[in-house]
């Protein structure tokens, strides 16, 4: 089996310029998922980053992962879905003759995963039950059941599910997607690159919350290192 490890780092970023590029704990923010696939061993098919931008491609390669074309433009608009970008770098590496079984997309801004958690995922992912895809999740406190409300139609709130309960704790549990870890088989990246994420079976695995910080404003920035500097250094590497 082939295990690859795939980053999408568009150019452009309206929340926080340039953020795949800034600094953190003095390294680019790229640079540190970069180097956090590089060392796992179970990733042994290479390190490939989607990017339509020449000075994150340089950056990239630097860290040692490989840029085999700039992204097209109609994949990097601010509102072009993730799927059909990674499908198409998939797809590009097997028409030069590879063969991919399982693919593990590192979200770039999400710098403090640690190698126990791609581990979890993988360990998911080869269950007897084989789910397509497995994804990384958090408790954010928040739940539809206990905490969450939405808009009636006459302008009041309502609790989002369920009657009504006096204990969060009595709530079903529920979990946030944090987007650090996506582990995929081929043919369910494939499906869902046309269908949906949701149209695949997926499973989760969950992280605390302080590894779980995906970094898009500057206040995301500026708390992520917060907790990279109080976690182990396998956190401040990831």
């Amino acid at each position: 089996m082939t295990t690859i490890a795939t980053i999408c780092a568009r150019g452009g970023s309206k929340g926080l310029p340039r953020k795949n590029l800034l600094p953190f704990l003095g390294t680019p923010l790229i640079a540190h998922s970069i180097a956090f696939a590089r060392a796992h061993p179970a990733i042994d098919g290479g390190v490939f980053v989607s990017t339509d931008d020449p000075d994150i491609a340089r950056v990239a390669r630097d860290a040692g992962a490989q840029v085999p074309y700039l992204r097209p433009a109609e994949l990097a608009a601010d509102d072009s879905p993730k799927l059909p970008v990674i499908e198409h770098l998939v797809a590009h590496l097997e028409a030069q003759g590879r063969v991919i079984d399982c693919i593990v997309d590192l979200q770039p801004t999400s710098p403090l995963r640690t190698a126990a958690d791609l581990d979890g995922c993988l360990q998911r992912w080869a269950a007897a039950d084989a789910p397509g895809l497995v994804l990384t999740v958090f408790d954010s406190g928040f739940n539809p059941y206990f905490n969450l409300v939405e808009p009636a139609a006459d302008g009041s709130v309502c609790l989002s599910k369920g009657g009504g309960l006096s204990r969060r704790q009595s709530a079903p549990p529920v979990w946030a997607l944090n987007g650090s870890i996506y582990v995929w088989r081929r043919q369910a990246l494939a499906h869902a690159a046309q269908h949906g994420l949701w149209s695949v079976r997926v499973a989760a695995h969950p992280m605390p919350a302080s590894r779980s910080v995906d970094i898009d404003t500057a206040d995301d920035f500026a708390l992520a290192q917060w907790w990279a500097a109080r976690q182990p250094t396998e956190g401040q590497t990831a």
